[in-house]
């Protein structure tokens, strides 16, 4: 079938991308679904920093890339042996999990190689490719057809897409699509550093470092749980937000290191060597610091490594929230029918994919929380 499409052509262009356009909008052929596959229309999409990375060059991808892994929609179509029916709403994850191998084995602690393999090469988790476009003019080669990558096995910035049903876990209807969209990705990372990785016991402070998207998510989760929460953020804006949704104290940095303050479970979710120094200042003694963020692979931190030690610290690296999802998933959505969970104030701005450029200036300002492509 014949989608539109928001497709990366090159990783490493300059800000602001209005400028460099890094990103095309265009039309796209769409292969059917096949064995364990479904074809779904898009409904929301989340724009995250993992999509950034990629634009920056941060995590080089093969390219053509149609981006997007954040989303939700309704199956229209299944391939053979697909248990999913049509009509379904669905979230779609960034990580397939196969459910086979010695790392989906660890209760979502790894990431399962299968899916991780598969997400590197720009394939969906069953192998191959159903992107592809007429060549694009001015390219060399001229005319014929090319393949276009899946960006982490969704490309959810499209009208369209077909995944794999291990990408993608179903809800009900009364679960509308922004706020399906956001448990893909942000709520999944954010809310499971807290839940699965960090483990706070009852009673404990939780200290988020970075409030964008996912650090605000992990704010949201820790606060309907019960736990006296600390944001951090060099954003005032984000700052006044947190203190709306129910952060106990919200501060800067400079002023987190100024009053001592102190969590047994902190997580940093800015993407940044500076940020994990400051989440990991900011972690008790005996407490446990998880980093979800994802900084240039070059980046380098600095800690003590006597605090580890005399202080009985946990560093712990947490990828999509240490989750499976759907375990996971049907948790948050608990949590928000409770009213507990309101998931709708993470959404900053509602955009076409037209508007894709402008958004990820937004994005790289550190202005921006969830931006939804709607459809």
């Amino acid at each position: 079938m014949r989608i539109t499409g928001a497709v990366l052509e090159r990783c490493g262009a300059p800000v602001p991308y209005v400028e460099s356009r890094p990103v095309t909008v265009g039309t796209l052929e769409l292969g059917p679904p096949e064995a364990g596959e479904v074809l779904v229309r898009i409904e929301a999409a989340g724009l995250c920093h993992s999509d950034l990375s990629v634009v920056d060059g941060n995590r080089v991808r093969p390219v053509p890339m149609l981006l997007g892994h954040e989303a939700a929609g309704i199956v229209e179509a299944t391939g053979p042996g697909a248990r999913l029916a049509v009509g379904q709403r669905v979230v779609m994850t960034f990580l397939p999990r196969c459910g086979q191998c010695a790392e989906c084995a660890t209760d979502g602690r790894l990431p399962c190689s299968v899916g991780s393999a598969a997400n590197g090469a720009g394939t969906l988790v069953g192998g191959g490719r159903r992107l592809s476009r007429a060549v694009p003019s001015g390219a060399v080669p001229s005319g014929g057809v090319q393949d276009v990558h899946h960006h982490l096995g969704v490309s959810a910035f499209a009208s369209h897409a077909v995944v794999s049903e291990t990408s993608v876990v179903p809800v009900d209807h009364d679960v509308p699509p922004d706020i399906a969209a956001l448990l893909g990705c942000a709520v999944l990372t954010g809310g499971g550093a807290v839940v699965n990785a960090g483990r706070p016991a009852p009673g404990d402070r939780v200290a988020v470092v970075g409030l964008g998207g996912v650090g605000m998510a992990a704010l949201l989760v820790a606060v309907a749980l019960g736990h006296e929460v600390i944001g951090v953020d060099a954003v005032p804006a984000k700052l006044e937000l947190a203190r709306e949704l129910g952060a106990a104290t919200a501060v800067g940095p400079q002023e987190a290191a100024e009053q001592g303050l102190r969590a047994p479970v902190v997580v940093e979710a800015a993407g940044s060597a500076r940020a994990f120094e400051t989440a990991y200042a900011i972690t008790a003694p005996g407490g446990t610091t998880v980093t979800v963020g994802l900084p240039h692979p070059d980046a380098r931190a600095s800690i003590s490594p006597l605090s580890l030690t005399a202080e009985a610290r946990t560093v712990v690296g947490s990828y999509l929230g240490s989750a499976v999802p759907s375990r996971d998933i049907p948790r948050y959505v608990e949590l928000w029918r409770a009213g507990r969970l309101p998931l709708d104030r993470l959404v900053s701005d509602r955009i076409t994919l037209d508007d894709l450029p402008a958004a990820l200036d937004r994005l790289a300002s550190g202005a921006a929380l969830r931006q939804l492509v709607t459809f």
